[in-house]
């Protein structure tokens, strides 16, 4: 196995308190990583209280082995949150699930292995394929990819005003030598970037978008909370964790759609609240982490936690 990384739960304790609201219950970590959450629901259920993980990264899988192998009310599945219905109903749990956990994003030990191809600060391969096994590297798809496919990724997923400078870049130097390694990409996004801002690198957002693109992580994330919603039993509670806007806006927008119900009912016809067909309730306010697990693990300051409760 790959050398391991250390990873902390962002928003550990507040996350399962939100989620486990029957100890006896049947809950998925949709995105086990290693472990975190997992760990403290279990210690949260009785013996008869079971958990679902699900994750894309064999190294993930193979850390969940060595972790909870001996653990009867723990499996685990290989694949993506986006094939939560299938897993659950190959689980006999369909409709009968308490709580879906989704901690969304890259993990602290994809980030922290330059192996992986995620950073920007150290060199290595150009993949960022949270499944190494499975679809095109980046560097592959920066190898085919039009100057325009390019800057629109950059753009809409990384949110980089100077998208279209940075894809022609990449292009002209692709047409010098393959673009490979992740040090060689920052270089050039850096270069590209005319108005570096203070205390992030300058291809913090390109290397977001791309990551984003690679993994049809935002793709993932709608086709998965359209699930959850399926699978969840009436009272389950669906908890997500995002670190930036456009996942956020995601599942925002998906909350407040079901929780509002209906909105196509023809005017001036009298309205029931049973009529709406409003299938969640929300769960407090967004949550953030606060200043001390800021100040420990600076990657939770852009969390921002969501909850709602399966009402139909």
């Amino acid at each position: 196995m790959a050398q391991e990384f250390k990873h902390i739960t962002v928003l550990l304790d507040e996350a399962v308190d939100l989620l486990v609201q029957d100890p006896d219950g049947f809950y998925v970590d949709g995105t086990f990583g290693r472990g975190g959450h997992t760990a403290l629901i279990l210690d949260r259920l009785s013996d008869s209280g079971r958990v679902m993980g699900i994750d894309k990264d064999p190294q993930a899988i193979a850390h969940s082995q060595q972790r909870f192998g001996d653990e009867p009310r723990f499996s685990i599945c290989h694949g993506s949150f986006a094939e939560m219905e299938q897993f659950v109903t190959d689980a006999g749990m369909m409709g009968k699930v308490d709580g879906v956990l989704l901690d969304l994003g890259v993990s602290s030990p994809q980030l922290d292995d330059p192996e992986r191809g995620f950073s920007f600060t150290q060199d290595g391969p150009l993949d960022m394929r949270m499944n190494p096994g499975i679809g095109e590297s980046a560097a592959e798809w920066l190898a085919r990819a039009e100057e325009k496919e390019i800057a629109d990724v950059l753009y809409t997923y990384g949110e980089e005003r100077f998208s279209r400078r940075m894809a022609k870049a990449i292009v002209a130097e692709r047409e010098e030598a393959p673009i490979v390694t992740t040090a060689r990409l920052a270089k050039i996004i850096a270069e590209a970037n005319p108005a570096w801002e203070k205390g992030k690198h300058p291809a913090t957002r390109a290397f977001q978008g791309i990551r984003i693109h690679i993994n049809r992580e935002l793709e993932d994330l709608e086709r998965c909370l359209d699930q959850a919603l399926e699978v969840l039993a009436e009272g389950g509670r669906l908890v997500v964790i995002s670190f930036h806007s456009l996942e956020d806006r995601i599942v925002k927008r998906f909350i407040r759609k079901y929780v509002k119900g209906d909105e196509h009912l023809p005017p001036g016809i009298p309205v029931t609240q049973d009529m709406l067909n409003q299938r969640l309730k929300s769960v407090g306010k967004a949550v953030k982490a606060g200043k001390k697990e800021v100040s420990d693990n600076p990657r939770a300051r852009s969390a921002v936690m969501r909850a709602a409760t399966k009402i139909a």
